[in-house]
């Protein structure tokens, strides 16, 4: 194995969404990922009422020979990556700090009480600003309209970790990403999640990134 680095021991991400949209599942393949590269690798998961839409938030800590507690320290997330806009500045509010960086998907999904009417959901231009100011570099893509073109919106979990390769500030591997899916799904998806994750690194190789 490989010896491999980690700008910070442990390297803490946050993955979050809402229910639905497959982020407790993009926690185990960005997990296995990074074990396949010989680290240690600690997942922590918090729900709210999921199955109404409701928030779900995975912590991940990442150390080349640690086990750290599964939950990370308030301001002290490294990595964000967001399948809903608003839940990236939930996050940033109570793990955020001048370093972190952002992944961040445009699509909103809508709470019950903004679906009522009892509450405005943000414009995506005032989301964008607020989670630039809020980070060292964030990058904003449209990762489930693209899953929507190859045919199912949860695809839009797996073009966040391909961004988060694309990013290069982690060992994410595409051959890992192929071992762990293989493992992880039928045979025949295999080709489909690799198009989604390739497109998420391509996102990023095409520029979306805002420093703050």
């Amino acid at each position: 194995m490989n010896h491999v680095s980690l700008p910070y021991d442990p390297y803490n991400i946050i993955i979050t969404g809402v229910g639905g949209q497959g982020n407790v599942m993009a926690s185990r393949v960005v997990g296995n990922m990074l074990s396949r590269q010989g680290l240690q690798v600690t997942i922590g998961e918090t729900f709210g009422a999921s199955q109404r839409g409701g928030s779900v938030m995975s912590h991940l800590r990442i150390s080349t020979g640690s086990s750290w507690s599964p939950q990370i320290p308030k301001g002290r997330c490294h990595l964000v990556i967001s399948l809903e806009p608003t839940e990236a500045m939930r996050v940033l509010a109570s793990y955020g700090n001048p370093t972190v960086k952002v992944l961040c998907n445009t699509r909103p999904v809508h709470a019950i009480g903004v679906i009522s009417g009892d509450q405005q959901y943000p414009p995506l231009e005032d989301i964008k600003s607020w989670v630039s100011e809020l980070s060292e570099a964030c990058w904003f893509l449209e990762a489930t309209a693209k899953a929507m073109e190859l045919g199912n919106p949860i695809l839009g979990n797996i073009m966040m970790i391909g961004a988060a390769a694309g990013i290069g500030v982690l060992p994410l591997a595409r051959q890992d990403f192929e071992a762990v899916i293989s493992e992880a799904m039928p045979a025949d998806k295999l080709a489909l999640n690799l198009t989604a994750y390739d497109l998420g690194a391509q996102m990023i190789g095409d520029g979306n990134k805002e420093v703050g």
